[in-house]
């Protein structure tokens, strides 16, 4: 139990500080877990990373419940879960109660934060490049994928293309090279989870209509749930789902967009805006159904997957397609350093100074990213001058 304490308060920690979205998390989650904690290394990290890539839902909070599972077990996934997700849905939900009364977008605060969330993703793309990218095959493949996806529409498919391309070259060029970390992911998860675990998102699945005619927070479950399971890339790919699933029936077009501008101003998972949306149509019942809900297919398909992973990982075939996956996985966070964290967040050579200071107070001084986020909004009245 003491290590699921740890987990959560490990998770909670990160819930309160880290912003900028589910790319940027990625970075906070490696300073934490790799860096400061040591938890496992860039290598099963990455590979984490790019399983979650693969799957439905959430990607940053599937690595975090990941991450806490190879800490404590299922307990250990959940305890990850709750304490990142908790923040961010008492925020959501507290907004849920009373309407959104003043606008977001010209705060400096909020400026400084989105640019915290580039310091800390730059320090993240060169310490995971200079572990993963090594060889001129695999810098190769992380500038290649960087450039595909900003150059394409963006889209959660085409992040998944990216990974199953980088994997067949992979299997390919580093059928003699073994991953970094050379040993297992540090995961006891047995087949039998796995089976019990897809099949009760498959059945969850076939009794949507069921919960639709049960009422609103049937309903409500049922929206958020396949907003939820059916999303790829998470973050802000699942805002338009929960829209069409919500609006105009459960919540006015105005509330929504009222929640949006505050989801895009705190840390943790975006997918909490669901708790908003859960609040303001049914009280608190409905911001509880939409966050567990909403979250539920992504924390089912992860352990139902992970077991056959590991069963299949250790074979040299798999061995070398993730080397050229882990090399994407560089490429992927680098293609989102520049679009939308920098273009959303740099709109003046103030702005990318100030970028700059926080980086260098993360990789040359070495503060923690949650004093660097604390930091940046004491100093953010200076971007307005």
């Amino acid at each position: 139990m003491a290590r699921v304490g740890e987990v959560f308060a490990a998770a909670l920690r990160l819930g309160l500080t880290s912003f900028g979205g589910p790319i940027a998390h990625i970075g906070y989650f490696r300073a934490e877990y790799v860096q400061r904690r040591r938890w496992l290394d860039d290598a099963a990290f990455a590979e984490l990373v790019a399983v979650a890539q693969f799957l439905p839902g959430p990607a940053s909070s599937q690595v975090g419940m990941a991450v806490g599972y190879t800490r404590a077990g299922l307990p250990g996934a959940l305890a990850g879960w709750a304490g990142f997700t908790l923040p961010s849905a008492l925020a959501m939900a507290a907004f849920g109660v009373v309407a959104a009364t003043q606008d977001l977008a010209d705060q400096p605060w909020l400026a400084a934060l989105k640019l915290v969330a580039v310091a800390v993703v730059l320090d993240a793309v060169i310490g995971m490049a200079q572990r993963l990218t090594a060889t001129l095959a695999t810098a190769a493949i992380a500038v290649v994928t960087a450039v595909a996806l900003l150059l394409l529409p963006t889209s959660g498919l085409l992040q998944v293309g990216c990974l199953l391309v980088a994997a067949a070259v992979g299997l390919v060029l580093f059928r003699r090279t073994a991953l970094a970390s050379g040993g297992p992911l540090p995961l006891r998860i047995g087949r039998r989870t796995g089976v019990v675990c897809l099949t009760a998102l498959s059945a969850l699945f076939l009794l949507l209509p069921v919960l639709e005619a049960t009422g609103v927070l049937g309903d409500l479950a049922a929206g958020v749930y396949r907003a939820g399971g059916l999303v790829f890339g998470g973050g802000h790919v699942v805002l338009p789902l929960l829209e069409t699933e919500t609006v105009p029936d459960l919540v006015s077009e105005t509330e929504f967009l009222a929640g949006y501008g505050l989801a895009q101003a705190l840390p943790g998972p975006l997918f909490t805006f669901a708790t908003y949306l859960g609040q303001v149509a049914a009280g608190l019942p409905g911001a509880l159904v939409a966050t567990v809900f909403v979250f539920l297919p992504g924390l089912l398909v992860l352990l139902g997957v992970l077991p056959f992973w590991q069963a299949i990982r250790g074979s040299a075939r798999v061995q070398a397609a993730l080397v050229g996956v882990n090399a994407a996985v560089v490429g992927l966070l680098g293609a989102a350093l520049v679009d939308p964290i920098v273009a959303e967040s740099v709109s003046s050579a103030a702005d990318l100074l100030f970028a700059g200071v926080l980086f260098a107070a993360l990789r040359v001084a070495h503060l923690p990213p949650w004093v660097v986020v604390v930091g940046a909004v004491a100093a953010s009245p200076l971007l307005a001058l």
